[in-house]
């Protein structure tokens, strides 16, 4: 089994540009980003994100929130008695993601973080709920793993985490390899590429609830729902 995880692992095609690049990418496309995705990501994220089935009063996390749209979504289904924490690595998606949270009325429910999902600012179980979409296939294939286990930290036991990722787990097709070649001709532009979005969930420690396959205009990708397992002393507040 690990030598197939191996293998599977060896065959993510890698991510060569720098974390500094991505920033300069992303504050240079934020005021657009929006339009960008919209026709892309916006519908597999709005599922994955309906997958999670947030209520009221939960407190939730959103890893690499973009322009905020979804983040204002999870700030709507919290409600005033929740919290919403969101963290990203580019300051030009904060100041746009603040204007929508303003505009939509609920900033005051909402805790921005400009920051690195390796390395999450948080404390040990703290949120109800963790969500990515298209952005755990941003991270090079050596730090998926700690990705995953960082935000297994933060959440509660039994807490969800919603994953939406363009994926390799549908197999190869004449579309995807245009894709991937795409990606590695132009890798600081075309960042994303394809991960096994669902095998990683599952050699992070989560436990599988859903999962589902879906386009990304056209490329395959899995929805993913997963939980926090295990007993209660594994899980324990080190700063106890």
């Amino acid at each position: 089994m690990k030598e197939r995880n191996q293998s599977k692992a060896s065959d993510i095609l890698p991510v060569p540009r720098t974390k500094a690049e991505a920033k300069r990418l992303y504050d240079r496309i934020s005021p657009v980003y929006d339009y960008l995705t919209r026709a892309f990501e916006r519908k597999p994220a709005e599922m994955a994100l309906g997958r999670l089935s947030l209520e009221e009063g939960e407190t939730v996390l959103e890893i690499g929130f973009g322009s905020g749209h979804c983040l204002q979504r999870i700030a709507e289904s919290i409600g005033k008695t929740g919290k919403a924490h969101g963290i990203d690595i580019s300051r030009g998606m904060l100041a746009v993601t603040k204007r929508r949270l303003d505009k939509a009325g609920v900033a005051d429910r909402v805790q921005l973080y400009r920051g690195d999902a390796a390395n999450l600012p948080y404390g040990d179980n703290t949120f109800d709920a963790a969500f990515m979409s298209s952005t755990l296939e941003l991270f090079d294939t050596g730090e998926i793993p700690r990705v995953l286990e960082e935000v297994k930290r933060v959440l509660k036991l039994g807490g969800r985490l919603g994953v939406a990722s363009m994926s390799k787990e549908n197999g190869e097709s004449a579309l995807l390899r245009l894709y991937e070649w795409t990606h590695k001709k132009w890798p600081k532009y075309v960042d994303c590429r394809p991960i096994y979005v669902e095998q990683s969930i599952r050699d992070a420690g989560y436990e599988i609830r859903t999962k589902e396959r879906v386009k990304l205009f056209g490329l395959p990708g899995e929805i993913v729902v997963a939980v926090k397992a295990g007993r209660a002393s594994e899980y324990a507040d080190r700063s106890g």
